[in-house]
């Protein structure tokens, strides 16, 4: 919690900091796991087509009709488990770089690795927190805030743990 903590004022204190539930990293596995069972079904799909077409003998095991495959399948293959891997960095950097904190006089977004956009909303300015859970969301205890600001706008929160904790902070902060 860098940013929040270097940027605290004099007299300001953290009331509560939001973190990113254990679901978002399942959900950044998966897009590894998605990515492979991508590639397998891209090969195999090809590897089918090819050998009924009659391209490659009936007898060829599985590993000898992917050698034999255009290469052009098989780095198409490989491009889409890469996607997915990609797809996993991108949501751990955007995890690992996301800070959400409430103080005693005002709501923190920071997100960013190298360049940083930091939202911040002054918890006086505040007029009303809506609570976003999906189904999955209500079952594990997850969820999405959006956040009304007077001249301000909405301003959507990543998914955090606990967000009716989170919102009662916020309404906690607006009472001190």
């Amino acid at each position: 919690m860098l940013y929040v903590e270097q940027s605290l004022g004099p007299n300001e204190e953290l009331v509560h900091v939001g973190k990113f539930h254990w679901f978002y990293t399942v959900q950044a596995y998966m897009a590894i796991v998605w990515g492979v069972i991508g590639s397998i079904l891209f090969i195999s799909a090809s590897s089918y087509i090819y050998k009924n077409m009659g391209y490659f003998p009936p007898d060829l095991s599985f590993l000898d009709t992917i050698r034999y495959l255009h290469p052009g399948f098989r780095i198409f293959a490989f491009i889409i488990f890469i996607l997915g891997v990609m797809s996993f960095a991108q949501m751990l950097v955007i995890k690992a770089t996301t800070e959400i904190a409430v103080t005693n006089s005002r709501l923190v977004y920071k997100r960013g690795l190298i360049a940083r956009n930091v939202g911040e909303i002054s918890i006086d300015r505040i007029e009303g927190v809506n609570v976003l859970q999906t189904i999955l969301g209500r079952i594990f205890n997850f969820g999405r805030l959006a956040v009304r600001g007077m001249g301000v706008g909405e301003v959507i929160l990543p998914p955090i743990e606990d967000p009716i904790t989170f919102r009662q902070a916020i309404e906690r902060a607006k009472s001190i």
